[in-house]
Formats: C-alpha cells, sequence, structure tokens
C-alpha cells in the first residue's frame, strides 16, 4: 500500500493579472498545479553522521523506543498509518520553501517530531527539488544538511563533541529561510534566532533576535531556566513556545530580512499579549543583512482571529508582501468526531480557517499595523 502526503508546493493562478496591484478586495484563486511526494519517503543519513542519525523519531513516546516500525504515529487518536522509529530521516515535513531562477525548489525541514525534547535524532537539512507539475512528481536533486564545526552555535547541541557537529531538531526548529547571494539565511522558532550558513550547510553565525532594544526569548532559548517550583513563572520570557519566526521573508533586493514571529509577544506593563483592538498582534522585524543586526523597524500583523497561526510570508516586490494565516485545525467535515468526543477514525478539530493576504510594509506605518487585504480563501 502507498501512502502519499501533499508536498508543501502548491500553484495559484490568481484571477487577473492586476490582481495584487489593487488595494482591496478578494480575488479568485485557482489551483493550477501539484506534484505528491510519498509519505514514506526517507533519505540516509551522511556516512560521518553519528550512528544516532542513522535512524530517527526514536524519542517520540517519553522514552527510547529502538525497533524500526513499532510505534503507530498518530494525529489527536487517528492513526496516521506510517509507522517509527524510521530507518533514515524523513524526507517529509517541510517548513519552508523557495523558488530558484532555474524552476527548482529548495524546501526547509522542520525540527523533526515537534518538539525539541522528542527530536535529538532528527537532522536539520535543506533538499533542492524538480517538480514535474505535468506527472504530479518530485524529484529530489541535492541535500545540504546544517552542520557548525566551528562552534558558531553559542550553546551546547546534541553532537556537541563530534567533528562535523550535524545539527538537530533539539537544537533549533528551522521554521523559514532566504537564499542571498551565496549564503543561506534560516529562521528558527525555538529561540528564536536567525541562523546563517553557506551553501554546504555550515553554519557561519548565529544571532539573538531584539525587539525594542531587549532580547526576544521562549521558554526554549538556551538561556531561559524552567520556573523552579509550582506556582512560580518565567522571568526573563517574553514569546510563547513554538511562536518564533514562522513567516521569514526577504526584500526583493537581498538587503533586509523580515522575520515574522507566529505569535505576539508580551506585554509586561499591561500584563498581556500584544493586541490591536482586541486582536493578537504579531511582529514582523527587519533585519539588516550586510551589517548582520536588527535595525529596530518593525510592523504588527494583526490577525484574523485569536489563536490563528502563520504558514509562510514572502515579498512579492518592495512595499508587499503575502502571508497565509490558518487555524490549527484539521480534517474535512464529513469526518468530523460527535461534538465533545475523539477516536480513531475521526477529526476532532476541523479546518476551519486559510486565508492568504497581502501586506503592505512601508515607512508611513512603521511600528503600526500592516496594511492588509484577503487575496484568496
Amino acid at each position: 500500500m502507498h501512502r502519499y502526503l501533499l508536498t508543501t508546493v502548491a500553484v495559484l493562478a490568481l484571477g487577473a493579472g492586476a490582481a495584487l496591484a489593487q488595494g482591496e478586495g478578494e480575488f479568485p484563486a485557482m489551483l493550477a498545479g501539484h506534484a505528491v511526494m510519498p509519505a514514506e519517503s526517507f533519505i540516509d543519513a551522511p556516512a560521518d553522521a553519528p550512528d544516532d542519525l542513522k535512524t530517527s523519531g526514536k524519542y517520540t513516546t517519553g522514552k527510547r523506543v529502538d525497533a524500526i516500525g513499532s510505534v503507530m504515529g498518530k494525529s489527536y487518536e487517528r492513526p496516521t498509518g506510517v509507522s517509527l522509529p524510521f530507518k533514515g530521516q524523513p524526507l517529509q515535513g517541510h517548513s519552508g520553501i523557495k523558488k530558484m531562477a532555474d524552476g527548482t525548489f529548495w524546501v526547509l525541514t522542520d525540527n523533526g517530531m515537534g518538539s525539541r525534547y522528542n527530536s535529538p535524532d532528527s537532522m536539520l537539512y535543506l533538499n533542492r527539488y524538480k517538480m514535474d507539475w505535468a506527472g504530479g512528481k518530485v524529484e529530489r536533486l541535492e541535500t545540504i544538511f546544517l552542520h557548525d564545526p566551528d562552534k558558531k552555535v553559542p550553546f551546547r547541541i546534541v553532537h556537541e563533541a563530534t567533528a562535523k557537529r550535524y545539527l538537530t531538531g533539539s537544537d533549533f526548529d528551522t521554521e523559514g529561510f532566504q537564499v542571498i547571494g551565496d549564503t543561506i539565511w534560516i529562521g528558527d522558532e525555538f529561540g528564536p534566532y536567525i541562523i546563517k550558513a553557506d551553501k554546504s550547510g555550515r553554519v557561519l553565525a548565529v544571532f539573538e533576535t531584539v525587539a525594542d532594544g531587549k532580547p526576544v526569548r521562549s521558554p526554549d532559548h538556551w538561556a531561559v531556566q524552567s520556573p523552579g517550583a509550582p506556582g512560580a513563572t518565567y522571568t526573563n520570557v517574553n514569546l510563547r513556545r513554538s511562536k518564533g519566526f514562522e513567516g521569514f521573508a526577504s526584500s526583493t533586493d537581498g538587503k533586509f530580512i523580515y522575520g515574522l514571529l507566529e505569535g505576539p509577544l508580551w506585554d509586561a506593563e499591561k500584563k498581556d499579549w500584544e493586541k490591536v483592538d482586541s486582536k493578537e498582534a504579531s511582529r514582523i522585524l527587519e533585519f539588516d543583512v550586510a551589517a548582520e543586526k536588527f535595525t529596530g523597524r518593525y510592523w504588527q500583523y494583526v490577525f484574523e482571529q485569536n489563536g490563528n497561526a502563520i504558514g509562510d510570508f514572502n515579498m512579492i516586490d518592495p512595499a508587499q508582501g503575502l502571508i497565509i494565516e490558518r487555524d490549527n485545525g484539521e480534517g474535512t467535515a464529513d469526518k468530523a468526531c460527535p461534538q465533545g468526543t475523539r477516536g480513531e477514525n475521526c477529526f476532532p478539530d476541523l479546518a476551519k480557517f486559510k486565508r492568504v493576504y497581502k501586506i503592505e510594509l512601508s515607512d508611513a506605518n512603521v511600528g503600526k499595523p500592516s496594511a492588509r487585504s484577503p487575496i484568496s480563501t
């Protein structure tokens, strides 16, 4: 039996050529093509990788499991049909995509199994793919594994004592990237951090995120300690876990990176998350590529619904970008679980919201909500 999962690539044909230049209104969008990758697609770890990386998914149950394929994967209580641990590293689990001038696509892996605690055997890497839209197939052309032999990462990594120092999903949660010249810039969700690497995957630098002149830190930042007693709270955290960089765009001239946090910052004075008219607002932080530092400029992205998440973000011209906003549900109404229940053959939390918004980043709205209009639903 072949199990398939749609890749993160989708091509939308917008209804009018000038649609993106218009200010308001919704525009029809039609799927022009798609390519499918089998869910059970894997790649071998490099020959010089530690033995622990030759298999993956061994730590998803709370204790080590070595027997390949002995644990059924689940989404809520629903079996996915794919069992782990895996022999090799899974190709699925995409978190960022970039089309290149030659028509190929670079695609970035996610952190692995969902958190830093269950992903120490999940490698971090990028694949370059050729898409066969007519045949609906995906061809992998090359792979770049992230590694840190020069010890640029400022904290202890899983494979600290090895020569190549391959990075894993317990070190970073890679969510978005941009290729600028000979450099790959990657947005991380744990710290959150920005990672600078060359085209071999060698880490050149790691940058702390700064907003309002202060560090941005989630509970997964390397310098953060968890509260030491029941009832205690974090003292140096201003971002939820898993709400670091999700969207990661660059200016069309490659001079700036625009990192979009997936969640709002904590407003210590108001003792609440940053909001605009009661709606949660995440920051789009500007990073100067040449100076290698945050400029201090930002824009706010106001969510349509509190609790929604970011799918991806890219600029389409010097001032405008597209952002995918979605909820966290999955499944279709015909397979919904009865109200208040969960089961093996139904979905308890249906997908209800996914929308593409056009936003504007201009000098006039720095530090304010970015102007936006829906493109498709």
